[in-house]
């Protein structure tokens, strides 16, 4: 099942993001190659700097959901100021399996 995570920065945590990114953009590529990510990216301030994240995974139930977001080390720096996870549902323009 594919669970959204919708997070959001707290506010004048644009170090902390900055800091943490290479071992974010690892812990992601590492679950893109166990085939457990299906995309993710930042959300974007009106000056165009993130201020969250989107990050969609694959993951068996909720709980596992739960313990990839909390893997993250966006998370476990303390980026976010709430994350949503949620059950998500791939409608259009999901690609062909390979």
């Amino acid at each position: 099942m594919l669970f959204a995570f919708i997070c959001k920065d707290k506010p004048a945590s644009l170090q902390v993001r900055l800091d943490t990114r290479p071992e974010h953009v690892a812990f992601l590529e590492k679950l893109n190659a166990e085939k457990t990510l299906a995309f993710a990216g930042p959300f974007l301030d009106a000056d165009g700097k993130p201020n969250g994240s989107l990050v969609v995974v694959e993951a068996p139930d909720l709980p596992g959901a739960q313990a990839l977001s909390a893997a993250d080390p966006y998370a476990k720096a303390g980026l976010f100021e709430s994350v949503e996870i949620r059950p998500w549902n791939w409608t259009f323009n999901k690609p062909a399996a390979s």
